[in-house]
């Protein structure tokens, strides 16, 4: 495993910190699928107790990306092709329900902010930090969600943001579907501008599959 540096954030809990540390690690590949998390050998590392690295873990579990195994403990959990369709099929279910609500419901403050967003991910999608391209790339899909005006719904891709993240990242990891992200985004908007609920359904199930195809394609050259 390769040295970790703890993330700084005076606002945060120990446990938070250490746990966006190792979160940012998993997913950026510094510790790979398969790779144990030993409580004591982190606990050095980062400078910090066993208790918070103890308490970072559990909610790795929670997000999917770490497997506890008794006697052998923690490890970084596989990508698998079985939990990649899982997690986008519910994901593709919840967002064709989001654009068809926000062709009725989305303001035109919020249309603009969704046109806005989409210029700032192609900015951020020219360069390297994979971080901020997801998160430009979730503020997209937010002004979307809180469009449909359903805490409900809301609520429940909130719920799943966290499982859909690593997937996020590695899709965004393909440097020459950028651009075609930046365009499907642009058939969403343009789709809601026209409150065209058949036809936004059909642009974001494409975008939606696209991503299992190029994810799943990465995930069988790794096996």
């Amino acid at each position: 495993m390769e040295e970790l540096k703890l993330a700084t954030d005076k606002y945060l809990p120990l446990r938070d910190v250490v746990f966006q540390t190792l979160r940012e690690a998993i997913l950026r590949g510094t510790i790979k699928p398969g790779e144990r998390l030993m409580e004591i050998q982190l606990s050095q590392q980062l400078g910090v107790s066993r208790t918070p690295v103890r308490e970072a873990i559990r909610m790795l579990e929670l997000e999917g990306l770490v497997n506890m195994t008794p006697r052998k403990g923690a490890a970084v959990a596989a990508i698998s092709e079985k939990s990649l369709r899982a997690v986008l099929e519910v994901r593709c279910a919840l967002e064709e329900l989001s654009v068809r609500l926000a062709c009725e419901r989305m303001s035109w403050e919020q249309f603009e902010q969704l046109r806005t967003a989409n210029v700032k991910f192609a900015q951020v999608a020219e360069g390297e930090d994979i971080t901020e391209i997801a998160k430009s790339d979730e503020a997209f899909h937010d002004i979307i969600y809180y469009s449909t005006d359903n805490d409900k719904l809301i609520l429940l891709l909130n719920q799943l943001r966290e499982q859909m993240y690593r997937y996020r990242i590695e899709h965004i990891k393909i440097k020459e579907r950028r651009s075609m992200l930046i365009r499907e985004h642009q058939e969403i908007i343009d789709a809601l501008r026209e409150r065209d609920s058949t036809t936004a359904v059909l642009v974001m199930r494409r975008h939606i599959n696209n991503q299992e195809i190029q994810v799943g394609r990465k995930i069988k050259e790794k096996e």
